[in-house]
Parts: structure tokens; C-alpha cells; sequence
């Protein structure tokens, strides 16, 4: 069962991945993690290799590759555990392919090692992973705004993301972020993000650390009166993050966004009565217009005659 829930979660996601793929970053992204495997079984190629099989078939796995891709599947599985969203399943596989793809280069050839591992650290400073770029309703703060818009109405409950852009965690997240700003976004409960790789400012005033070693990224952060609440991850008292998934459930569940998101619409109902139409000055009746002194005398007479 463990094995079949990723792939129908796979699957289900299937026409998804096939856009992504079609990104340039995750082309290179499974190129590299191919090449090892397009090395040692292209004709040609493989028929120059070394190989530590006994049959002396330089074309297939020896005994040490194939151990060695059996406990990356081991690693990949774990790590796919925790992991969140389709983007991130597939970026462990292709993270953990291109160490494998290192160590079985180096076992092989030295000199492939070197030049596979220089293709690695060109493709880490060149390439960036595609950022979300879907619908979303969400405040992004610099340092300069930040303050003033979380304690501008008190009235008002923000939940901030505090990221980098470099993260993969914070990149993977970014998605499930925005999903719960278009089912939860009202009057009274915002949706807020602020780059602490670029503001450090701000990472020292709210305490949140941009070190990878920190795991601290992404963090999110209840703001109530411009004051903060609660967050996810709890920090240790060493400084590290308490471990948690940033699931789109345990946020909903953590933050209690119903219950938040309930009590905001009745802000939004009295906001709205504010702007009532009672509220607008009236509209001017129409005045009839003047009768001539000929037409008054005219009904005077009337008058008389009836009398």
C-alpha cells in the first residue's frame, strides 16, 4: 500500500508533470539524471567501459551499481515521504539521481566523475527552478511595509510567509500557500509574504533564520493586532525548527482557518454595512413644477362656482 499511493498520486498529477517537464530546468534537471544509465547501455559508448561483472559485459550493471541504485530507490521513498506536493516528489528523485549519478561517475572513471560534477555546479548556478507564477491572493512586504500594513487595522489577521527564493522548501510550498489565499482571503484574515533572503532586516526583527542549517524556511506567522500569535515550525531553544509538514491540512487545522476565517466575514459584513446605501445622502425629489397665475385663478373660480 505504501507503494501504491505515490503512484496513483503519480498518475493523477500526470498531465501536471508532463507541463513541468516541458520546463528547460527540469529537461537538464532529466537529462542529468540519465546519464549515467545512457552512458553504460548506449552501444558505442559502453563498449569502452569498465566493467566488474564476471561475464565481462561492459554494457550492463555490475553487482556495486546496481547496490548503489537500490539505496538511492531506499532514499528516494523516505524523502518522498514528507514531501508535500508533486513538485517536490520529483525534485528528490531528480536530486538524489544526480548523487547517485556522481558517486557511480567517480567509481567508473575519475575523470568522468570531475567533468559530470563540473556539469553539476554550472547547471546549481546557472539554473534556478520555475517559480510559482498562478493565481493568488497575497501582500508581498518589503522591509519599509511590513510594520505599517500589520498594524494598520487591528481589526485585521494576517498570516505571513516568511521566504527565500533560493529555498526549495519555500518553492515547493509557494503553491499550496496560494491555494489557501483564494479559499480563506476576506476583509478580515490576509494573506502576506516577505523575502528575508533579500530584507535580513526583517529576518532579525521577526526572528527568522535564512540559514539552511536553521530549517526554519518557510515559516508562517499569525499576526493578530500587529502582534504575533503563533507560528509553524516552533523554533528549539538552540535555535532549530521543530519538525513539521506544511501540508495544506495541518495549516488549515494548526491555524484553525475555519474558525478564523468565520469570524472575519463578519467583519467583512459590518465593513459592508458602513457602506450602505442609508449611508449615501438622499436623492432629491423631483419638485412639480410652478402653475402660472392664470391657471390658479382658473381653479379660485372653479372653487366658487362648486360653492
Amino acid at each position: 500500500m505504501a507503494l501504491l499511493t505515490p503512484l496513483f498520486a503519480f498518475l493523477y498529477h500526470l498531465p501536471q508533470v508532463y507541463k513541468w517537464l516541458l520546463k528547460p530546468y527540469y529537461v537538464a534537471s532529466l537529462f542529468m539524471s540519465v546519464a549515467f544509465l545512457t552512458v553504460r547501455k548506449t552501444p558505442g559508448i559502453c563498449d569502452h567501459l569498465a566493467s566488474q561483472r564476471e561475464d565481462g559485459n561492459s554494457c550492463d550493471f555490475d553487482w556495486r551499481e546496481v547496490e548503489i541504485l537500490m539505496f538511492l530507490s531506499a532514499i528516494v521513498m523516505m524523502k518522498n515521504r514528507r514531501a508535500i506536493t508533486v513538485e517536490q516528489h520529483v525534485g528528490n528523485i531528480f536530486l538524489f539521481s544526480k548523487v547517485a549519478n556522481v558517486i557511480l561517475f567517480f567509481r567508473l572513471d575519475i575523470r568522468m566523475g570531475l567533468l559530470y560534477l563540473t556539469l553539476c555546479l554550472v547547471f546549481l548556478m546557472t539554473c534556478k527552478p520555475p517559480l510559482y507564477m498562478g493565481p493568488e491572493y497575497i501582500k508581498y512586504f518589503s522591509d519599509k511595509t511590513i510594520d505599517d500594513e500589520l498594524n494598520k487595522d487591528s481589526r485585521v489577521t494576517w498570516i505571513v510567509e516568511f521566504f527565500a527564493n533560493w529555498s526549495p522548501e519555500c518553492q515547493s510550498f509557494a503553491s499550496v500557500y496560494a491555494d489557501l489565499s483564494l479559499k480563506y482571503n476576506c476583509a478580515g484574515l490576509k494573506f502576506g509574504k516577505v523575502d528575508i533572503g533579500r530584507y535580513g532586516e526583517v529576518s532579525k526583527k521577526y526572528k527568522v533564520s535564512a540559514s539552511p542549517l536553521s530549517k526554519q524556511l518557510p515559516s508562517l506567522v499569525l499576526f493578530q493586532g500587529g502582534k504575533e500569535v503563533m507560528r509553524r515550525p516552533q523554533v528549539d531553544k538552540k535555535g532549530r525548527a521543530v519538525s513539521w509538514s506544511f501540508t495544506e491540512e495541518n495549516i488549515i487545522r494548526e491555524f484553525n482557518l475555519n474558525e478564523l476565517y468565520q469570524k472575519s466575514k463578519k467583519f467583512s459584513r459590518s465593513k459592508a454595512e458602513k457602506l450602505s446605501p442609508s449611508q449615501f445622502p438622499p436623492v432629491p425629489e423631483e419638485e412639480e413644477p410652478e402653475q402660472s397665475g392664470a391657471e390658479v385663478q382658473g381653479e379660485d373660480s372653479e372653487s366658487k362656482k362648486d360653492k
